[in-house]
This record gives C-alpha cells, sequence and structure tokens, in this order.
C-alpha cells in the first residue's frame, strides 16, 4: 500500500464532525450489542451511508493499510460490507486494489452457503494477509468472531482496523489475542 494522503488530517477531523451530526447520540440509556447500557450510542450506519462520510471512511481505511502487504480487507456483515466496499474502490482509484470479502453472521440454507461472500469462484483467503475491518468497536468480540471466520478459511490476519473505537476494552481484548488494532477514531475525539 502507498502512503497516507497528504490532507489525512483534515478527512479525520471531517469526519469526526460527520460522526457528530449523524452517527453519535446522547441522552440514553442505550443498551449496545455486547448487552452492556450506555449513555451514548454511536450507530455508523447513517455515516457510512452518506457519500461523504463513505468517502471520508475509505480514504482513512486505505491510509492506515500503507505499508502493510494487504490481499483483502473485509469483517462481519453489516458494519463492515460498506467500508470494505467503498475502501477497495478508493484502493482501486489509487493504483493499489485490495480484494474485499464479508462474512456472514449464519450460513444460508441454500447457494453456496458460504461463511465467507464476495470472493469469486475458486479463491478463498488461503494463505491470504487480511485486515479485519469494523464499524465500532466496545469488547472486542465481533472482531474477534470475523479474525475466527477468516482464519478458519486460512487466512494470515495482519490487523483490525475500527472506525470508532469506544474505549471499552477492545484494545486490551484484541492486543491480549495477539493482534494488532488500528482505531481510526475514539470515541474520547467525539467529546
Amino acid at each position: 500500500m502507498r502512503d497516507a494522503r497528504p490532507n489525512h488530517a483534515a478527512d479525520r477531523q471531517r469526519l469526526i464532525a460527520i460522526i457528530k451530526q449523524r452517527s453519535y447520540l446522547e441522552g440514553g440509556p442505550f443498551t449496545l450489542a455486547s448487552g452492556r447500557v450506555s449513555p451514548f450510542y454511536i450507530n455508523m450506519k447513517p455515516t457510512m451511508m452518506h457519500a461523504e462520510g463513505a468517502h471520508l471512511i475509505g480514504h482513512l481505511i486505505v491510509d492506515a493499510l500503507a505499508g502493510l502487504e494487504v490481499d483483502f480487507i473485509g469483517g462481519l456483515e453489516v458494519g463492515a460490507i460498506p467500508m470494505a466496499a467503498v475502501a477497495g474502490a478508493i484502493s482501486f482509484a489509487r493504483g493499489c486494489p485490495v480484494g474485499t470479502f464479508f462474512i456472514r453472521k449464519a450460513v444460508k440454507d441454500h447457494g453456496t452457503k458460504s461463511l465467507v461472500e464476495g470472493l469469486p469462484k475458486g479463491e478463498t483467503l488461503q494463505g491470504r494477509n487480511v485486515v479485519i475491518l469494523e464499524d465500532t468497536t466496545t469488547t472486542g468480540d465481533s472482531p474477534l468472531k470475523a479474525v475466527a471466520a477468516a482464519r478458519a478459511e486460512g487466512a494470515n490476519i495482519l490487523q483490525i482496523i475500527t472506525i470508532v473505537d469506544r474505549l471499552e476494552g477492545a484494545a486490551e481484548t484484541i492486543r491480549a489475542a495477539g493482534l494488532v488494532y488500528a482505531p481510526l477514531l475514539t470515541v474520547a475525539d467525539l467529546r
């Protein structure tokens, strides 16, 4: 991957503003996927589905891949799908294309019955360098599920990238599993 764009810091600041406007909610209580209750909630879908927000996320992910020999990026449905799609397109536009995929939460009972989707016929993650993507990370359990699924397909996991780390233990959990963790932002950036 090539080096980060010169306007990386400006992209990051603009993304923070969009997340604050579209995705960051205070005044809970909100029940999180982890079961925890929180006074704030980060729903990244409105930012990821916003034209400028998606564009910035894609550029910042590709910037975070700089210096890595990455074959594929992806993660659990639904959050990782728009992230992988936009970052894959931007990697192509920058002249350093990276493949994309997503992992189903459960195997469908029809069709190819694949857990890993998006790869063409005959292609697998076997022996490939993979970066796992996550939209918002709390405990680290979700990206670790994606890691387990990708490793079951033979992938070599380089790191996990999340858009926003809620600073509630994910970094410690992921690093304790021996993985590199690279949040683009933390909740501290949004307050």
